[in-house]
């Protein structure tokens, strides 16, 4: 059977455009519905995976859109079992002040981060090593990750924080491996279209969480 996602879209807090990214990249492994802060409980009886993808973040917003019963919905599926993935906003909410998914871990803004090669809060690209492959990858005020608690890091930025991580059931990313050319048309990031590389990264990696036990 082939494995299903559940990714939620609310546009602009967890966009449009990344859902569709990523379930162009994906879709040719799993099987992926899209649901909304309406639909949590049937559609997460029926997931693997439950991903959250990126857009604008804003707190007080997603207190408005996940009461809490929701949000404790979340924990509950990946405590049973269920795995999550997160990406750039989506990677946020696994934190303490969201769905609490993390073990003595939590997403920080990676821009704010001592020796960060990105300091301002805008669309471009951030360098970076996924495991032995050096790149320059999407990024939009993603997050790194403080704390002590054990995790495998899968990628990191260039001043050696995680940018890609897999905590027991839970796998986050801050920068944005989904991204399709249109996202680089302005002038500075051309030169950084991947060529669907990247793709081959997120696929590797959430297959890789699919696996995780």
């Amino acid at each position: 059977m082939i494995p299903r996602i559940a990714l939620f879209v609310h546009d602009p807090e967890a966009s449009r455009e990344c859902a569709d990214a990523m379930i162009e990249v994906l879709s040719g492994s799993f099987q992926i519905v899209t649901f909304n802060e309406g639909e949590f409980d049937d559609v997460l009886r029926e997931a693997d995976i439950v991903a959250f993808g990126g857009g604008i973040g804003d707190a007080q917003k997603y207190y408005d859109f996940f009461n809490r019963s929701r949000g404790n919905s979340v924990a509950d599926f990946v405590s049973s079992g269920g795995k999550y993935l997160g990406i750039c906003m989506g990677a946020y909410w696994a934190g303490r002040n969201y769905f609490d998914l993390l073990n003595n871990l939590n997403p920080v803004q990676y821009i704010k981060r001592p020796l960060a090669d990105v300091k301002r809060s805008y669309q471009t690209v951030a360098h970076i090593t996924w495991m032995d492959i050096e790149t320059d990858m999407f990024f939009y005020d993603g997050c790194t990750f403080e704390g002590d608690g054990q995790t495998q890091i899968i990628a990191r930025y260039a001043n050696n924080d995680p940018m890609a991580i897999i905590q027991s059931r839970v796998g986050l990313i801050g920068c944005h491996p989904e991204s399709q050319e249109k996202w680089f048309s302005k002038k500075y990031l051309k030169k950084h279209w991947h060529g669907g590389t990247h793709h081959e990264l997120l696929l590797s990696f959430t297959k890789k969480l699919m696996r995780q036990k």
